[in-house]
């Protein structure tokens, strides 16, 4: 395998060129989309040499401290956007999906560090933060997902819940097929993604490591181990996080409370 071309700001600015094609056209067809496409480019290179420089940092370093300071704020970041995109108005939200998303994504990657890849320190940069990003990215979206279709069903659902309660049924009976529906709702990107990966679409991680110069079976391999992380986090992830939002809807006396 040939090594890896690397891109300075030549090519970078190279690059830029075709969103400054694509701005072009937006002007020329009247979309609205100029400055749009201008900011979403200028976050996109922002943030991507930040982290660049941060990670090359962190790399350096071999630090835990540091390895796991970087995986709080990736999860803390994570966790408010899943939590503004359920909704605000919920109390105590932030924090069920703030544990929902540490106990998944610190199980798989315990799990697929320990007993798979087994690097020489369970730290080691390398591995540990790109697979939780990875991670991290996924079970967000899973319990965004799967905890707005909960919510928006519970909402325009009181009567049926009320009725099933006033018959004995207990609040987690009484939502239960609401949230075995939110649960496959917050599924169903990433069952997707694994029916057609490698058919249909080549994911970021298997085409950042092609051209890297890694062997195509090697790229394959890790992207099958990707694929079975992220069914298995999103799983507990939208599992965890629906059944903290129905402890949000029902209170002590087991009545059904709307926020």
């Amino acid at each position: 395998m040939e090594s890896l071309i690397k891109l300075d700001l030549t090519d970078l600015g190279w690059g830029l060129g075709m969103i400054a094609i694509a701005i072009g056209l937006s002007s020329w067809q009247k979309l609205g989309l100029e400055i749009s496409l201008a900011h979403a480019t200028l976050r996109t290179v922002v943030q991507l040499l930040g982290v660049g420089y941060i990670l090359a940092v962190i790399f350096q370093l071999k630090n835990p401290i540091a390895v796991l300071g970087v995986l709080m704020v990736m999860l803390t970041i994570a966790t408010i956007t899943a939590r503004n995109r359920i909704g605000k108005k919920i109390p105590q939200l932030l924090p069920v999906v703030f544990g929902s998303m540490f106990f998944s994504t610190a199980l798989t990657l315990s799990y697929t560090n320990l007993l798979i890849i087994q690097p020489e320190t369970w730290y080691e940069p390398q591995y540990l933060i790109p697979l939780a990003g990875i991670v991290l990215g996924n079970a967000m979206n899973g319990a965004a997902i799967a905890g707005e279709r909960l919510v928006s069903t519970i909402s325009s659902s009181r009567l049926e819940i009320e009725t099933h309660l006033s018959l004995g049924a207990t609040p987690q009976q009484a939502v239960t097929t609401y949230r075995n529906d939110a649960i496959r709702t917050g599924l169903i990107p990433t069952l997707n993604q694994m029916m057609v990966v490698g058919i249909v679409t080549l994911p970021g991680m298997i085409t950042g490591q092609l051209l890297s110069g890694v062997e195509p079976l090697d790229a394959a391999s890790y992207q099958i181990l990707i694929m079975l992380m992220l069914a298995f986090s999103n799983l507990i992830t939208t599992v965890l996080v629906t059944q903290g939002l129905i402890r949000q809807f029902f209170n002590a006396q087991a009545q059904l409370q709307l926020p």
